[in-house]
């Protein structure tokens, strides 16, 4: 674990978040932005404007060579073969056990498959690679050499669209396409971590400052401001989303995550055995649920939970917890025993305390559907 500021890695963003004003503080080996002013603030501008993240800590691999959809369908849990040029899919990236060594995002582009992970994964997920890489395959770790911006909300669309030669309104949900946006070479994807409308920008890193400061500058007048890892996270949980170290890791499969829509047996790849042993035997002996709490207190990562009325015995724990800005209450999701019912009355333990629980369907929160 990283300890000491010195030994932390910058984005190409690092001295604007310093100017701004930015908490900057250790994430994944990295130091990242955790907010500019007030975190509530942050995930109400994605919710109702526009923010806009430095995602730059974010790992992003090249695979190239003629066969490098099937070796990437090899590697992932989802489905890469007869996906077109210019769409993008979720994935994990499974040991041969079953269990998540992390969860990507691929981009079939023209000569080339962009591979985006999680920071804190990128050497194990390139070493990887590596292991399982057969002749005619290579592969580029552009992390350092690429920028990674995310404008994220309701207006950001409207404000790529003036600013960028791409016809934004063509790109589709988990779509990508190239041009300019404010006459920087870039790559415009639609896609997302906060359950608003948003995109992520992948360009060269010596551009970011100038990409940065104009997208902020235009985007101003629309509410748009600078978003930093706080919010990031209150926006994912209230969206559903896993992250991971806290719903998924390399002691959980994606069943009992409740990834399934990721995963097709009916495809070879590594964990796959695993995963289809878990369905035959009745499937996963735990799985994920989303709670409203009770009151003010916040359950955090590994809190246990139990049933009301069924004495010590622990039924779950906490995986991610927050007070959700959108809802106005704290908000947790947890993995149970699949045996519990869905109707059991459940608390959480904070801290010697236990606070009544109540089961409510994830994600927490979806955006208004356009009249």
């Amino acid at each position: 674990m990283t300890t000491s500021a010195e030994a932390l890695k910058r984005t190409a963003l690092h001295g604007v978040h310093a100017k701004l004003g930015g908490k900057l503080v250790p994430f994944a080996g990295w130091e990242m932005p955790l907010y500019y002013g007030n975190i509530t603030d942050e995930h109400h501008a994605v919710r109702r404007a526009a923010g806009l993240f430095d995602l730059g800590h974010m790992g992003r691999i090249a695979i190239r060579g003629d066969d490098r959809v099937a070796f990437l369908d090899r590697i992932v849990t989802n489905a890469v073969a007869g996906l077109a040029v210019g769409r993008a899919r979720y994935g994990l990236v499974c040991n041969e056990g079953g269990t998540v060594l992390d969860d990507v995002i691929y981009y079939i582009l023209e000569d080339e498959i962009l591979l985006v992970v999680n920071a804190s994964n990128r050497e194990k997920i390139v070493a990887w690679l590596e292991k399982h890489r057969p002749d005619g395959i290579s592969f580029e770790d552009q992390t350092d050499a690429t920028a990674m911006i995310a404008p994220q909300g309701p207006a950001a669309a409207a404000l790529l669209t003036e600013h960028s030669d791409i016809d934004i309104a063509s790109i589709k949900y988990y779509r990508i396409a190239s041009g300019t946006v404010l006459g920087v070479d870039a790559r415009v994807a639609r896609t997302g971590y906060t359950g608003e409308d948003g995109f992520e920008i992948y360009f060269d890193a010596a551009h970011a400052e100038k990409l940065w400061t104009g997208l902020s500058d235009a985007g101003r007048d629309a509410g748009m401001i600078p978003c930093g890892l706080g919010a990031r996270d209150t926006l994912r949980t209230e969206a559903g989303m896993p992250l991971y170290g806290h719903e998924i890791d390399e002691a959980t499969n994606p069943l009992e995550a409740g990834l399934d829509f990721a995963v097709k047996l009916d495809k070879d790849f590594i964990g796959r055995d695993a995963l289809q042993a878990v369905k035959d035997a009745g499937g996963p002996k735990r799985r994920l649920r989303g709670f409203h709490v009770a009151g003010k207190r916040i359950p955090r990562p590994d809190y246990e939970l139990f049933a009301k009325d069924g004495g010590d015995a622990a039924v779950g724990r906490c995986t991610s917890g927050t007070f959700s800005p959108t809802l106005g209450k704290p908000i947790c999701i947890a993995t149970i025993d699949a045996s519990v019912a869905d109707d059991a009355a459940l608390t959480v333990d904070v801290r010697g305390s236990r606070i009544d629980l109540e089961a409510v369907p994830m994600p927490f929160y979806k955006r208004p559907k356009k009249k």
